[in-house]
């Protein structure tokens, strides 16, 4: 997976912990057989910034942990592309963008009593999951999206 990690914190992020993130969604990629040229992006900010983007985008004035926006491309194009499966396959993909609250990451993990790296893995692959598809609205999709996400964090090696 062709994944860009952006750093948009005012302290910075810990290459390792940037290095994790980048591991665990190619681990999660795998995990779902997505195709090596999926593209997607995750970017670092501070509560600030995330509560301006839950604002703007979701009406809700307060800081979050993780937002995503996934790209949907399904709409018909007026001029649409004829090609053959191989030139459809070498095409990217790309499923989106995830933002993440540094601060809430360490907040929750602290109220949480588990490690940062865990709060962090666990964040990314829930945007994840939500870009690829899955949500967690109704029961039926819970039972799910969160079997998967435990799965994937578990298989990992960031157990609770």
């Amino acid at each position: 997976m062709d994944l860009e990690i952006y750093d948009k914190t005012v302290k910075g992020v810990d290459q390792e912990h940037i290095s994790l993130v980048n591991d665990v969604l190619q681990f999660a990629s795998k995990y779902l057989k997505l195709k090596d040229n999926t593209e997607m992006s995750v970017t670092f900010v501070n509560n600030d910034k995330i509560r301006e983007i839950n604002k703007k985008y979701r009406g809700v004035d307060r800081a979050t942990d993780v937002i995503s926006f996934a790209i949907e491309d399904n709409d018909e194009d007026d001029f649409p592309l004829i090609m053959d499966d191989e030139m459809a396959s070498e095409i990217p993909e790309n499923i989106g963008d995830i933002f993440v609250s540094i601060d809430k990451v360490g907040e929750q993990a602290e109220f949480l009593n588990h490690s940062y790296e865990r709060e962090l893995g666990f964040l990314v692959v829930h945007g994840f999951l939500h870009l690829n598809g899955y949500d967690h609205m109704k029961p039926e999709d819970e039972a799910v999206m969160f079997p998967l996400q435990r799965k994937i964090m578990d298989e990992y090696g960031l157990k609770r």
